[in-house]
């Protein structure tokens, strides 16, 4: 017994790219980038860490394995939201 109709998908978001320089997020049919030298709490997390995001609802994700709670708009304008926190 299938409780999804075929075809729907499951998870609103998805980690589509880590590199060396950031991670790639799609969501909602829209590519976010996250550098980490915006996002420095990602830059040494393991790949399962970071690939276990949550939209919580739209456009707010959540990464509960680290605690990492954004919106949208920080993602696209991080220089509008100084960092209160700095990975050690």
């Amino acid at each position: 017994m299938s409780l999804l109709a075929h075809g729907n998908s499951t998870s609103a978001v998805e980690v589509t790219n880590i590199s060396s320089h950031g991670v790639w997020l799609l969501a909602q049919n829209k590519e976010l980038f996250m550098s980490y030298e915006d996002f420095p709490w990602f830059k040494d997390q393991a790949i399962k860490s970071i690939i276990n995001v949550e939209e919580q609802s739209p456009g707010h994700f959540f990464w509960p394995d680290i605690d990492v709670d954004l919106t949208e708009e920080i993602i696209e304008h991080p220089e509008h939201f100084p960092l209160e926190a700095k990975n050690t």
